[in-house]
């Protein structure tokens, strides 16, 4: 769940998977919604329309491979990555009404757990079947991150296609993988592999030869990315994970600010802190810095089209709410 690069006991725990203190009333799925191990509910059409307009698609005809990989790339182009609600102070709650909330009337983005769900919770209402998986992100010297440290999709199409969704990763693939093909596969965002993981630290082995759910590993350009897990999971499985990420001083997400996309023609806009980075799809970079808060909260506006009150600043994770 990192972009670029990704424990207090006395810190309270403001991660939730719940709107209130009781229960929702769940509305009825479509006739063609799909299945989503742990769903809580299925959004209603007014909210499927709705965000479908934040990515400015329309609704598809069938839930095919083809109609996700627009919806993939339309996503990563539209909502943006970003952890400002981890340095505004602002709750970060794991339940599919809140994110989509979040990412449709709200017109903001997220990290993976919330763009991520928020995403499934979509793909079903439009009748995928979409299955929660766990990753450890690899780091500097081949060392995974915590247990829980990302969520991505597996998604099936009823014509029997099986793919990996990732919209909540920040620099990652632009559209789905096939989830059993293990060559190479091309994507505009390099050339990606999954393949059986390679030994962790106690030495345990992945690969689909050694048990039918062992880890894989997810590689781009030659390089190991994340360990995925092929246990389904719920979004709750993912509030310990993301409460590290909110509050922990080793988090990089508690130690930078980041806000991100795909633009158009496949390369990426970054604007970490007052600093812009402009990334053609070439690789080339382009650096600024940005001067007054007026120019902060507009680019922020313009680009992102997020609309902050206040610029944010990197709060001290020791004090994080």
């Amino acid at each position: 769940m990192r972009e670029a690069a990704h424990e207090d006991t006395n810190v309270d725990m403001n991660v939730d998977t719940t709107e209130g203190s009781g229960p929702s009333p769940t509305p009825s799925p479509s006739p063609d919604a799909g299945t989503w191990a742990g769903v809580d509910a299925v959004p209603d059409a007014t909210a499927v329309d709705a965000y479908l307009r934040r990515l400015g698609v329309g609704r598809p005809a069938r839930p095919t491979t083809d109609a996700l990989r627009e919806l993939h790339l339309r996503h990563l182009r539209t909502v943006p990555f970003e952890n400002l609600s981890v340095h505004l102070g602002e709750e970060i709650v794991l339940d599919g009404k809140r994110l989509l909330d979040k990412v449709v009337s709200g017109r903001r983005g997220g990290f993976c757990y919330e763009l991520n769900g928020a995403f499934g919770t979509l793909l079903t209402a439009l009748g995928y079947e979409v299955t929660l998986l766990a990753a450890r992100v690899y780091g500097e010297g081949g060392r995974l991150g915590i247990p829980y440290d990302h969520l991505a999709l597996r998604v099936r199409t009823p014509d029997g296609d099986d793919l990996l969704a990732d919209v909540g990763f920040g620099a990652h693939c632009l559209l789905p993988l096939a989830f059993g093909e293990r060559g190479d596969q091309e994507d505009p965002g390099g050339t990606f592999r999954i393949t059986g993981a390679a030994p962790d630290a106690a030495g345990v082995r992945g690969g689909q030869d050694v048990a039918p759910l062992a880890d894989l590993d997810v590689l781009r350009d030659g390089k190991r990315v994340y360990r995925l897990e092929r246990r389904p999971r719920v979004l709750g499985d993912f509030v310990a994970g993301a409460w590290w990420h909110r509050t922990s001083s080793q988090s990089r997400f508690t130690r930078s600010l980041v806000c991100s996309r795909v633009t158009e023609d496949g390369g990426r806009i970054t604007l970490s802190g007052r600093r812009v980075t402009a990334t053609a799809a070439d690789g080339t970079r382009e650096e600024r810095e940005l001067g007054t808060d007026e120019e902060v909260l507009a680019y922020y506006r313009d680009r992102f089209g997020i609309r902050l009150a206040q610029v944010p600043t990197v709060r001290d994770p020791h004090r994080a709410g």
